[in-house]
């Protein structure tokens, strides 16, 4: 059973940077779901693209694979001789993550790896790289060369799908869209104090980009295809294909 987030339930003098640690890991299923619009339907789209390029021999790779409901749903559509790869940088979230595929009697090849991809990420031989709110948490210094890396190890034919919060081109309309936001999670319960205390503790950690500087640094790596599949006022998912 999901745990339910109370993470910034209760008043917080001294607000930390946001970490995905033991706290979190415990109740990010809610948490998630709570705080990403559509976050099923985004889920279920990325499975039903990665089923149409995921090749025989291949391995899928899932980066910032938290609690593992990305691999879990990607199992129920992906053919069983390609091998999963989940990479988090949280020893705790990849616990939970390897409890929920025992849990979902995942019998695949299946590897989870503890890496930074600040720092680097070995991927070689991928048909399908999965970035889903992952690079909104990586330092903007770093981005490039992270999806330099991606695209130098996907196969021909191979997609990233990458999923972001992301800011307006207009300026005129950001704050509107964050209002909308803080109104979505509203409606899933959440208090003005936990909206507060949470936008506190991930500004300096979660920067968003705009939808053309995600473009461009798709473009700028080697990715001459893309297209929006997914947006939501200032949430996008984008697929990149590899030529």
């Amino acid at each position: 059973m999901t745990s339910k987030d109370r993470v910034f339930k209760e008043e917080i003098k001294t607000i930390n940077d946001f970490k995905f640690g033991a706290s979190v890991a415990n109740v990010f299923d809610d948490m998630i779901n709570r705080s990403v619009p559509f976050y099923g339907e985004i889920q279920r789209m990325m499975a039903e693209q990665a089923a149409d390029y995921a090749k025989a021999e291949t391995d899928v790779y899932d980066l910032g694979c938290a609690t593992g409901t990305t691999l879990i749903n990607m199992n129920n559509t992906i053919a069983e001789n390609i091998r999963f790869i989940g990479v988090d940088d949280s020893p705790e979230m990849l616990a939970k993550c390897r409890n929920r595929l025992n849990e979902a009697g995942f019998r695949r090849p299946v590897e989870l790896r503890i890496a930074d991809i600040n720092n680097s990420v070995n991927i070689c031989n991928a048909s399908v790289v999965v970035l889903c709110l992952t690079l909104q948490f990586v330092r903007p210094i770093y981005r490039e060369h992270l999806l330099r890396n991606i695209h130098t190890g996907l196969i021909n034919g191979g997609i990233l799908i990458l999923v972001e919060k992301i800011l307006t081109e207009n300026s005129a309309f950001n704050r509107d869209f964050i209002n909308y936001y803080y109104n979505y999670k509203r409606r899933s319960h959440y208090s003005e104090l936990e909206i507060t205390q949470k936008r506190e503790a991930l500004e300096n950690v979660l920067i968003p980009y705009k939808l053309s500087e995600n473009t461009s640094l798709l473009r700028d790596t080697g990715f001459s295809q893309y297209e929006v599949f997914f947006q939501w006022y200032n949430f996008s998912g984008l697929i990149a294909l590899k030529n």
